[in-house]
């Protein structure tokens, strides 16, 4: 291959547009400051990382002593990150002074995913311990506790208009999501679809759709209306990790341990241009704030993103970023 083909094969869209090295372990989670000038990431390193978006220079190190970060969570005001622990300990940072301002205890075993509410006065954290919990921002209070009956958790989010809480995760007999009343911990559902454990779930800005991804290599939709399954999204050769939905919600991407990342229609279920490879397993997926960069987290240490205007556009599809919204999705 000539130097001048080499360069070329660079900038096709299924390369990363940019790296960010510097962890020394996993790299779980990420998210977009709303300037689109910085992303954080997390990490088993114990560490949460600041870094330029458009350099992939690191910007400033926060060390957490106490435990690997398994997964961070942006406020709605976007001046706080919220963190949770192997340690079982879900900590507040503040942004501005790159420090921990608050810790709540309660959880006995690593808490694997944390949520904010839609108006940032509560957050929700989901444990191995098989509960969930909300939180109280401004107490460190914990309002309501959820004992799922799951034996270990993986995920839990509220819903937009935070009424209701989707968890996932096994027990000794179900793979099931459940769904919770956000108030009274009352069990409004239980979707029965997976064959697998469910590691992560995403709802529509509408509430309309509960996505889901799991341990038997899928993807799955639901009607939040109904609670029935609406499709499955196949492609994936293993565990699909984590997703996410791009602000305007035509696009869902999805990160998988068989070391791709993958964008798909959400209108139509069907997978946008080719897979995102990576050199080791992908744990998280999360898009900018405008919608037009995906960043990735590797198992390699290495956070990525990706041009997602060039991928629409090489897809023939780039109509996928204009705004919209709908009401439901669709196979058809």
């Amino acid at each position: 291959m000539s130097t001048q083909d080499a360069a070329a094969e660079d900038t096709r869209p299924t390369r990363p547009c940019q790296k960010f090295e510097g962890h020394i372990h996993w790299v779980m989670g990420i998210i977009h400051l709303p300037d689109e000038q910085r992303m954080i990431t997390c990490s088993s390193d114990r560490s949460l990382r600041v870094w330029k978006l458009q350099t992939g220079e690191q910007i400033s190190h926060w060390d957490d002593k106490n435990g690997a970060i398994w997964a961070i969570a942006l406020s709605v005001d976007g001046k706080k990150v919220v963190s949770g622990s192997d340690d079982g300990v879900v900590r507040l940072w503040s942004i501005e002074i790159g420090r921990v301002i608050a810790e709540w205890t309660g959880h006995t075993s690593e808490i694997q995913s944390v949520c904010w509410n839609g108006n940032g006065e509560r957050v929700l954290s989901g444990s191995l311990d098989g509960t969930a919990r909300v939180w109280d921002v401004e107490t460190g209070n914990t309002v309501l506790e959820i004992n799922t009956g799951l034996a270990r958790m993986y995920t839990a989010i509220f819903s937009p208009d935070s009424t209701l809480i989707a968890t996932g995760g096994y027990g000794l007999e179900d793979k099931f999501i459940k769904i919770w009343d956000a108030n009274t911990d009352k069990l409004v559902s239980i979707l029965k679809g997976h064959k697998g454990i469910v590691q992560c779930l995403a709802w529509t800005a509408n509430r309309s759709t509960l996505i889901s991804g799991s341990r038997d290599n899928t993807i799955r939709t639901w009607d939040t209306s109904t609670w029935q399954q609406i499709a499955v999204f196949t492609g994936h050769t293993d565990t699909v990790y984590g997703i996410a939905i791009s602000p305007n919600g035509r696009i869902l991407a999805s990160a998988s341990w068989d070391n791709t990342a993958r964008l798909w229609n959400l209108q139509n279920g069907q997978p946008i241009g080719s897979t995102l490879q990576h050199p080791s397993s992908v744990h998280c997926v999360s898009f900018s704030t405008n919608g037009t960069l995906l960043a990735t987290a590797c198992g390699d240490h290495i956070a990525y993103t990706w041009d997602i205007v060039a991928i629409t556009e090489e897809a023939g599809l780039k109509e996928l970023l204009v705004s919209c919204s709908f009401s439901s999705l669709s196979t058809n």
